[in-house]
């Protein structure tokens, strides 16, 4: 698959950016982590995305989380890169804010696009907004330096670019509050800063998610709708938690969630989704829906080689759950991964069943 930028993909693949918790406390890179990903690109992947790495030390969402906010980092970040691109895969940071989801613990006081009582954080002024653009792009240039192909900016999930785009959390009355304009400028102002800051070449992707976090479905759509029109990115990656479900919004069921951002026209933008893909009929499903790529988050964890299983077995499905530790370890998790995704109810065993 090519794309308008950037290495063209073996195949149409990407590993989703999976939270794992595996790096060390000062976001460098560990050797369990770079040997996760790189079993990936082993494994197929056309595309091999990090876990979100914080573009902020006080942007951080998770304990052992890759970090991209510093040069101590870039040792790291370029032996990653360096070891993916041996595996013919192409490389992506994905960039991330937490904004209100930071852990206390972690950073002290979170930040957010307006004060939040119930999470405690507090409002950024408009020039400490203007600084989390700066951030975002300084951290690509990071990776850029680093031998990566490319980033992916992470306005998903309830992060701090979403944030920004939900009426409920952004009550701001500057330039990034008040119209679905203004809410959605961050996510602008940092793509165009990517662009004018990195070479020609450089690969871009935005992830979006349409529900949950205080966000409206039509809004994001029409934020995906003017990404796609002005081909800045070269991939857009919608969230959906599960490519088959309906919207939640009522006013909007009765077609998939997928069909809403299909449908839209995108130019020379590619276009993929990511949710509950555990086979290959359901990759394959993805595609038929009229999207460019699929995203396996789930079912990379359990085999690392999803991807080349898939070419070699049009019937392929992943493992059932719950796994063993052991099959886990044996795919590449270390332990702190494998406890984190105890956490995922049903997904490992129990020490009794092991």
């Amino acid at each position: 698959m090519t794309l308008t930028r950037g290495p063209a993909w073996k195949n149409r693949f990407m590993l989703a950016p999976l939270t794992n918790q595996q790096s060390h406390a000062d976001g460098r890179l560990s050797e369990e982590e770079a040997r996760w990903l790189t079993m990936r690109a082993t494994g197929g992947f056309a595309l091999t995305m990090t876990a979100a790495a914080h573009v902020a030390k006080g942007g951080q969402g998770f304990e052992g989380q890759l970090g991209v906010f510093s040069d101590d980092h870039l040792e790291g970040l370029t032996r990653l890169a360096d070891a993916i691109r041996a595996e013919g895969s192409v490389s992506s940071v994905q960039l991330h804010h937490a904004g209100n989801r930071s852990p206390k613990e972690l950073v002290g006081t979170p930040v957010c696009p307006s004060d939040d009582p119930e999470t405690g954080a507090r409002g950024l002024s408009t020039a400490e907004t203007e600084q989390v653009r700066d951030d975002f792009i300084a951290a690509a240039k990071r990776a850029e330096r680093a031998g990566f192909d490319g980033v992916e900016v992470h306005g998903a999930h309830g992060y701090i670019l979403a944030q920004y785009l939900s009426p409920e959390i952004n009550r701001r009355d500057d330039r990034y509050g008040g119209s679905l304009e203004n809410r959605a400028r961050l996510i602008f102002e940092i793509i165009d800063g990517i662009r004018a800051a990195c070479r020609p070449d450089f690969q871009l992707g935005l992830r979006l998610s349409p529900e949950r976090f205080g966000l409206k479905m039509a809004e994001v759509r029409d934020v995906a709708a003017e990404v796609l029109k002005r081909g800045d990115v070269d991939y857009l990656d919608m969230s959906l938690w599960d490519v088959s479900k309906e919207p939640v919004e009522a006013e909007h069921q009765g077609r998939s969630l997928l069909s809403y951002f299909t449908d839209l026209p995108r130019g020379d933008v590619r276009l993929g989704a990511a949710g509950k893909v555990m086979t290959a009929r359901d990759a394959a499903g993805v595609i038929d829906a009229g999207c460019d790529f699929a995203v396996i988050g789930r079912g990379a964890i359990l085999r690392h080689d999803f991807p080349n299983r898939v070419a070699q077995d049009a019937d392929y499905r992943s493992p059932p759950i719950p796994v063993s530790t052991q099959h886990l370890l044996d795919e590449g998790l270390s332990p702190q991964f494998v406890s984190y995704m105890r956490n995922w109810p049903g997904f490992v065993e129990t020490e009794a069943a092991e």
